[in-house]
């Protein structure tokens, strides 16, 4: 396994900032933001595909520092009806074009949530099976927008030398979980695994460690090293389902937190000694989220657990 570092966790630092910082902290390797969710702060995707100077930049200051590239990441929502949609999906193009560019093999993203209907303007995700009309929606979405964007897609990711794509499972997307994740690999192919987040798993009520089983390593492509804390004083009477935006993480019933904060290093412990014993062996990348204090002493704590909790010698 390698310890890697999604750079948003960072994102305040100037880039050779946060290189140094986590070649201090003794990271093999980094998932570089391309935009769409994020702002790419350490990354100008027009630029590097314009410039061969300003990749060779870009990579000799991750290389300089004992540091590999491990993938790109353009997650977003690029099945969005609307023009939003739109602007997502040339960040995927982009970030594609930028990996065949750098030699890149994996790229990190969403599966994408579409409307319910042709001439819908927003995403619509479906989560129960009543009303009926919950059921033909989630059949149109699948047959007539997220296999056929997922097919060509995968042919434009093969021409641009992309090996895998690792999507996240993430609410709001068709892709959320183990299940989800088979029916659209066994629909468009093995170009697609799971970047495997257990913090999603958790607030939705899953099991991390039952989902490592059920997938196998063959499934996973990255692994997002983020945490949950249920928050005792709010779920009991209002459960998991909560609108309230993460900066209110004072009156939400679940809150992103940093690894330890929630689940203990015992928990991690096991979570990656499963991945291990199911044949995990690639990136741990560390996505830090917690609000609840500064972003480096979130990532320091995490990072001191992922040390001690992975199957691996980091002394």
């Amino acid at each position: 396994m390698r310890l890697c570092f999604n750079t948003d966790g960072l994102g305040y630092m100037p880039f050779e900032e946060m290189l140094d910082t986590l070649a201090k902290l003794g990271y093999d390797c980094v998932e570089i933001a391309c935009g769409n969710w994020s702002k790419a702060p350490h990354i100008d995707l027009d630029k590097m595909l314009a410039d061969e100077g300003a990749r060779k930049y870009f990579m000799d200051a991750i290389e300089s520092r004992g540091l590999k590239l491990e993938a790109l990441n353009c997650s977003g929502n690029q099945l969005a009806p609307n023009d939003e949609g739109k602007l997502h999906q040339s960040v995927v193009e982009k970030t594609f074009k930028l990996a065949s560019l750098l030699g890149v093999k994996k790229i990190v993203m969403m599966s994408g949530c579409p409307g319910g209907a042709p001439g819908d303007t927003t995403p619509n995700w479906i989560v129960t099976s009543w009303p009926p009309i919950t059921t033909r929606i989630l059949n149109w979405q699948w047959e007539e927008i997220l296999i056929p964007y997922w097919k060509k897609t995968v042919e434009e990711a093969k021409a641009c030398g992309i090996e895998r794509i690792a999507l996240e499972n993430h609410g709001c997307q068709m892709v959320y979980n183990p299940s989800t994740l088979i029916k659209l690999r066994d629909a468009v192919g093995d170009m697609i695994g799971l970047n495997f987040d257990p913090s999603h798993l958790m607030w939705m009520g899953g099991d991390p460690i039952q989902a490592i089983h059920k997938l196998g390593a063959k499934r996973i492509y990255h692994v997002h090293a983020k945490d949950v804390r249920i928050e005792r004083n709010y779920i009991g009477a209002d459960g998991v389902l909560d609108t309230k935006t993460i900066d209110q993480f004072a009156q939400r019933t679940w809150n992103y937190v940093a690894l330890g904060h929630s689940h203990d290093v015992r928990w991690w412990k096991e979570f990656l000694s499963i991945l291990s014993m199911e044949g995990y062996d690639g990136a741990i990348s560390q996505e830090m989220e917690d609000l609840t204090m500064p972003a480096l002493t979130g990532v320091i704590k995490s990072t001191d657990v992922l040390k001690e909790a992975m199957p691996v010698n980091y002394n």
